[in-house]
Parts: C-alpha cells; structure tokens; sequence
C-alpha cells in the first residue's frame, strides 16, 4: 500500500463574504509521487495549497504533512514543505546566493554552503549566484523561487502554476527538474491549468472545480477509463451531410467535408466501427485512409468539469 505524506480530510474553507471556496475536500498524497491538481481559474487550486502550507486558515478539517498536524504542530509541518508560489515575491536587489541562504536560515537551517551550491547548479543557477535578481530573466527568476523553496531540504514540495508564463524551453526544464527531484525522494503537487503538463509529468490527477474534487486518479486508469478513441475516415469525395442511414454511429463531418468522425468507447466490447465500415460499403461511400486516436487528458478534463456545470 503507498504510504501517505500528506492527509486532508474534512477541508473546507468559506470566506467571510460568503464565499465556499472549498467544499469538503479529502486526499491523500502518496510519498515519492508526482500528483497533479487540475482546475481551471478559480477553482480553488491555490487556497488548497495556501492551506496546507499554513497560509491560510481552513474553515474545517484536518491536514498533516509527514505527520504532524498543520494546525497544531505548525512549524514542524512547514519544515517539511517547499512552497514555490504563482507570484514571484524575493528581494530583487539581493545576489542568488544570498536569497537562497536566506531562505535557509528563514527555517532554523545551519549554514550548509555545499548543499546549497548543489540546489544552484540543479537548477542551472551557479553562473549567477552573484547575480541580483532584479537583472535575471522571468525564467531564471522563477529558477530562484525554486531554490528558495529547496533551501531548507523539504520533503513536499507544493508547485503553483510553476510555468505559467514561461516559454517551451523552460517548460521542458522544469519538467525534467520535477522529475529529478521526485527521483531523490520528495513528493511533489503541483497545480496546473496546462493539461500537458499533467500528461506529461503526474502519476495521478485531481480535477478541482467550484471548491469540489471531483476526481483522483492515477493518470493511466483515468485516460483508460474515460478516454475515448476517435476514428477518422478520409473521404475519397466531399460530402455535403451525414447521410440518414448513418445516424446511429453519431457520426461528424470535419476538414470541409473530406472526413467522417467517430468516437467511440475503446474498452465497448461492440465498437461498432464493423458495422459502420460494411455500411459505407453498401451506400458506396468511398475512404482514402482511416486512423484512430486515443483522446487526450484535454478532452476528459472538458467532459468532466462541463459534466459538473451541467449538475449545478
């Protein structure tokens, strides 16, 4: 059984205008995964990761981060947790090197030069540790959030948005930087609204929406199980509409007439794609090519949250 690092159960949080932004949320995060929180803006992405780092206060519920209460036993639990924020807030006049040891000694941490050095290089900072912030990139800032939130080697270390803003280059480091950093042992959760950052990066996923969770699961059982495949046909010559005899498939027309869409569930036993085949045949409709494709995490993140609009 995976060994939780992180438990909330009961969370909920109502603003005193009134506003529910979290509706009782339970979840456990497994140690040593990478879990993706996905959620459009305003979902409640943020206050849920606010929460567990101790920034704000819940309504109700419970959170422990590696085993201490977040609530009572705070500054234990914040030990244990990294908190790279959306906003880039640091000194802007201050060096790499001298945030970065700042933020250490911010959590009690003996001066560790050599682990710190290690952080900087990780993170392809080395070059301007003697560099103020002010004169970096938005990449490289963003670089130093990370270290910061390194600085007093957490075990869980929370990511908001972490590349929002960023370019394709910088995206692909940071993933990779993710990656590493679970393969030396901490647990990362990030929030994203990028769907391809989930695809690429988590282990499981949690859709938020409206303050509610609305589903966990491990990334491959969820585009199993909820993934449906499109089949794609290449017409020999432009059809102007779906014929009538071809209504039971729910059949699309797509590329200006030149090709005929099917979705349909890949784990059905009856697909339906034979059936549909020897019909084209028997009304002479003529295919070039065919291909299917797996949806993508984008599509089952639209059903789920459109799905949930539809219920309220």
């Amino acid at each position: 059984m995976p060994e939780p690092i992180v438990s909330i159960s009961g969370l909920t949080k109502t603003y005193a205008s009134g506003h529910q932004a979290l509706k009782r949320i339970d979840l456990e995060i497994n140690r040593g995964e990478i879990f993706a929180l996905l959620g459009p803006n305003g979902a409640g992405k943020t206050t849920l990761i606010s929460i567990v780092c101790g920034i704000v206060t819940p309504s109700s519920g419970a959170i422990t981060a590696d085993g201490h209460d977040v609530l009572s036993d705070y500054r234990d639990a914040r030990m244990k947790i990294g908190l790279v924020p959306q906003e880039l807030h640091t000194d802007m006049w201050e060096t790499v090197w001298a945030t970065v040891n700042f933020s250490r000694g911010l959590f009690a941490r003996a001066p560790d030069p050599a682990y710190v050095e290690k952080i900087l290089k990780d993170l392809s900072l080395w070059e301007k540790r003697k560099d103020t912030i002010n004169t970096l990139s938005g990449g490289m800032k963003r670089r130093v959030m990370i270290a910061k939130a390194l600085s007093h080697e957490p075990r869980i270390l929370f990511l908001d948005e972490p590349t929002a803003g960023v370019d394709v280059e910088l995206r692909r480091d940071m993933w990779n930087l993710v990656r590493a950093l679970r393969q030396s042992g901490v647990t990362i959760i990030l929030t994203t609204h990028y769907i391809d950052e989930a695809e690429e990066m988590a282990d499981r996923i949690g859709v938020i929406n409206k303050g509610e969770l609305i589903l966990v699961e491990e990334k491959a059982a969820l585009m199993k199980k909820l993934g449906k495949k499109r089949l794609t046909l290449q017409l020999q010559e432009r059809m102007e509409a779906v014929p009538p005899e071809l209504a039971d498939w729910n059949l699309a027309l797509k590329a200006d007439g030149l090709e005929l869409e099917y979705s349909f569930d890949s784990n059905s036993e009856n697909t339906g794609i034979p059936a549909l085949l020897r019909r084209l045949l028997e009304l002479g409709i003529g295919y070039r090519d065919l291909n299917t494709q797996q949806s993508s995490l984008e599509d089952i993140f639209v059903s789920l949250v459109s799905g949930q609009r539809g219920q309220s």
